[in-house]
């Protein structure tokens, strides 16, 4: 930790600020997650050059992508670092973050003065097989892990086969439908709205993976180039993993930020907190909404003194639809309010880059907050709208000095009010969320659904296969249906209401 000089106050030593950003997103491939992750941390430190002799911590943020098992010790190698600590994260979108709220505590308490958050995917090299091949040096240690590294998935979703994000947003999506009302086809119609005005943030946003502003209806209508995914979801409501983006952010002191020249840059962070749902999804009484993100939320906004309706920008994290709607839900905001809900275009248009998406909501949140002035709040979530970390943020130093928000007694009601699950049952049981998946030729291979037992209990259960044919467009929430095997299967027992017939995908 680099030393307090003489005529700095203690209070700066202890006022967390994020001095400066990098985002870069490489286009013609070629590139691994090292190679950006360098890119946007050489970025940010060439914005506060004398922070990088005094860096504390260099976290990483977990990549999808390969990356040996050292990337933090590998980048700081590679740009010749030589931070007191290195580190990686688990897996989660809620990690960046995470580990920014983190270092703002060591910073307030004392035991920090500089750190550096860095992340990135080359997930689009990868599949287009031009990812450089590079093996990390022999002599490096694994990097230290930290986060909540537990499996999202329980063993009763793996038993029938669900565990992709593509499958259990969407049963997410189907509560929250059902308790509108709605149908499949209205519902894709409310979520066209809500994400065309995500498009246009994206088209005006330089490191965007797709930078083009789209229709209501080019996002809702199934068409051959938006084909259905997965009910009630098209393809342009899902995140987009298959980009080659790097983000990083430089958290200091006040103190180290004027040591270093860089005081005029910083944007402070006043509060963060961190919640969970209940673990596992089929455990959780309402799959319809968010009390984690209630509980993180409110706890960050009491911890930084400000109402929600006093914050001047927010960037919720949008890997589908679901993840918008209970954030807006669970902070008060509504899906159309002036201020937007995103500073970047969001998951599926600015890019889903893995875990790190978050870094760029963050870095690009402080960019706009230190030209315009004002406050913003930033979301991050990991596994299935399970691990929440929620961040405020000002251009102007906070009240109360940095607050970590305390999630401790809404945590311990929302893992007290968790549901058993069952591992079988043979009988009748009512679908609590569900949704149908389809393959690029518009075939159905999939109808996964979490339902109630007549004992309170929830199952996890898949249709049987000779009736995936016939839920082509069934929203089957609320229908009662028939579930046996001993890895259980459910038949409809009465006839699930459909959408008005839909242009199949091609």
């Amino acid at each position: 930790m680099a030393q307090r000089q003489v005529g700095e106050t203690a209070q700066e030593s202890r006022i967390p600020v994020v001095v400066a950003a990098g985002q870069c997103v490489e286009r013609g491939g070629g590139v691994d997650v090292v190679d950006l992750a360098a890119r946007a941390a050489g970025e940010a430190l060439d914005l506060a050059p004398k922070l990088a002799d005094d860096l504390d911590r260099l976290s990483f943020v977990d990549a999808l992508s390969p990356t040996g098992k050292a990337p933090a010790a590998t980048l700081a190698r590679r740009l010749g670092l030589r931070p007191t600590v290195v580190e990686k994260s688990t897996i989660g979108g809620n990690t960046p973050q995470w580990l920014v709220a983190r270092a703002a505590a060591d910073i307030a308490a004392g035991g920090l003065a500089t750190t550096l958050v860095v992340g990135a995917e080359a997930i689009a090299s990868r599949r287009a097989r031009t990812a450089p091949s590079t093996a990390p040096a022999a002599d490096l240690e694994p990097d230290p892990v930290v986060g909540d590294g537990r499996d999202g998935v329980s063993p009763q979703e793996a038993a029938v086969g669900l565990g992709l994000p593509i499958h259990v947003y969407p049963m997410l999506e189907s509560a929250l439908a059902h308790r509108h009302g709605r149908s499949h086809e209205q519902q894709r119609a409310e979520l066209g709205r809500l994400l065309a005005p995500f498009t246009e943030v994206a088209a005006q946003h330089p490191q965007a993976w797709f930078p083009a502003a789209r229709t209501a209806d080019e996002i809702a209508r199934p068409a051959s180039d938006n084909r259905l995914t997965a009910e009630p979801y098209t393809l342009r409501m899902n995140a987009v993993l298959a980009v080659d983006q790097g983000a990083a952010l430089l958290v200091t002191s006040l103190a180290a930020a004027r040591r270093a020249g860089v005081a005029d840059r910083a944007v402070f962070v006043w509060s963060g907190a961190q919640a969970n749902d209940a673990w596992f999804v089929p455990t959780r009484p309402e799959l319809d909404r968010s009390p984690g993100i209630a509980a993180a939320g409110g706890a960050a906004l009491e911890a930084a003194g400000i109402e929600v309706d006093g914050l001047d920008r927010f960037d919720l994290y949008s890997c589908f639809p679901v993840a918008v709607e209970f954030a807006t839900e669970a902070l008060g905001v509504a899906v159309d309010d002036p201020r937007g809900l995103t500073v970047t275009g969001g998951l599926p248009y600015f890019g889903g880059p893995g875990n790190n998406y978050t870094t760029h909501g963050i870095a690009t949140l402080t960019d706009v907050l230190r030209e315009e002035g004002g406050t913003g709040l930033a979301t991050g979530l990991g596994w299935f709208a399970t691990k929440h970390a929620v961040g405020i943020y000002g251009a102007t130093p906070p009240p109360r000095g940095f607050v970590a928000g305390d999630t401790d007694g809404a945590q311990a009601a929302i893992d007290a009010n968790a549901l058993e699950l069952a591992d079988t049952h043979e009988g009748n049981a009512v679908v609590d969320a569900a949704t149908v998946a389809y393959d690029r030729e518009g075939a159905v291979t999939a109808a996964p659904a979490y339902l109630r037992l007549p004992d309170g209990r929830r199952l996890v259960a898949a249709a049987n296969p000779d009736e995936l044919a016939g839920l082509a467009g069934a929203q089957l929430v609320g229908a009662t249906v028939h579930v046996s095997g001993e890895v259980p299967t459910y038949r409809v027992s009465s006839a699930p209401p459909t959408d008005t017939r839909h242009e199949e995908p091609t």
